[in-house]
């Protein structure tokens, strides 16, 4: 079985899409109703913007999505998946492109979660080379809100907090033997308790939102296991902004029931990696150059 995969925040880059853009009229278009829907040019910011611009998460976020959905669109009879999975935002692509979901409501997440982040200064780390029983560990006895964001593959944790939770957590985790320990260029604790104020906005959101039946399985981040039940995928999605993304999980679970090759629909490569590191024979592929 064919399974497509959609990155999340941390796969940008400045050019981002320019080749679907000048190439393919059908790509073209869908990128310029995107930014009479957002009110700005996030087309600019994407092709010709600094790497500060799609740092921020109002941008970085519509971008990625963009940028994926658009691709799968364009790839036409090579996109026909049997499941789909996506990493924290790619888990809204990865809705989109199986029919379930539209666009509006990634830029009402992106813009809750940009809120959020100016209201407390926070941020992540990946900790590498520990299990993820120490880790968190680790996490429970800090005196600060720490706590397990992204299981991203055998080894590798992300944790998400306040920036002095953080700061202790990998000086702790270092002394413990983690290979690497280093913040990440993220806008802030995504995935954690300090994205309640924009779990409460886009829960109206999402209750406002119209979740059609999707064309195939979805791995939601939350479980980690397959859905296509619409009022599901809703409750789930309501929980993905404070919950962590069993990541690991969703690529074992997918592989266990039937997955026999991955193709990453997106910027980066990130996800690539990080199925091989949980299965090496696993065939996975890019579905861009980029």
């Amino acid at each position: 079985m064919k399974a497509f995969v959609f990155p999340g925040q941390g796969a940008q880059f400045v050019g981002m899409g320019k080749d679907m853009y000048d190439s393919n009229p059908e790509a073209k278009a869908m990128f310029e109703k995107a930014n009479e829907i957002l009110g700005f040019r996030i087309t600019d910011l994407m092709f010709e913007g600094t790497d500060e611009d799609l740092k921020q998460t109002k941008v970085t976020q519509p971008a990625i999505f963009l940028h994926s959905t658009i691709l799968a669109k364009v790839m036409g009879d090579k996109f026909a998946p049997e499941m789909v999975a996506g990493h924290s935002l790619g888990e809204f692509s990865a809705l989109v492109a199986a029919g379930a979901l539209s666009f509006k409501l990634v830029s009402k997440r992106a813009m809750a979660m940009q809120k959020a982040c100016e209201l407390e200064p926070s941020t992540m780390a990946a900790i590498i080379g520990l299990d993820d029983e120490k880790v968190e560990e680790v996490c429970n006895k800090i005196d600060e809100i720490v706590v397990p964001a992204n299981y991203n593959t055998v080894g590798q944790l992300v944790i998400s907090g306040s920036v002095a939770g953080i700061d202790q957590a990998i000086e702790q985790l270092k002394e413990l033997g983690a290979k690497r320990a280093m913040k990440l260029p993220v806008g802030g604790a995504f995935h954690s308790p300090l994205m309640e104020p924009a779990r409460v906005e886009l829960e109206k959101a999402i209750n406002e939102t119209n979740i059609e039946n999707p064309v195939c399985p979805v791995y939601q981040n939350v479980t980690a296991a397959g859905e296509r039940d619409p009022k599901a995928i809703k409750e789930n999605l309501k929980k993905q902004l404070t919950a962590p993304v069993k990541w690991t999980q969703t690529v074992k679970n997918m592989i266990a029931d039937g997955a026999s090759s991955f193709t990453e629909v997106g910027p980066g490569k990130a996800l690539q990696g990080m199925v091989k590191k949980v299965d090496r024979k696993m065939p996975v592929e890019s579905a861009t150059a980029e």
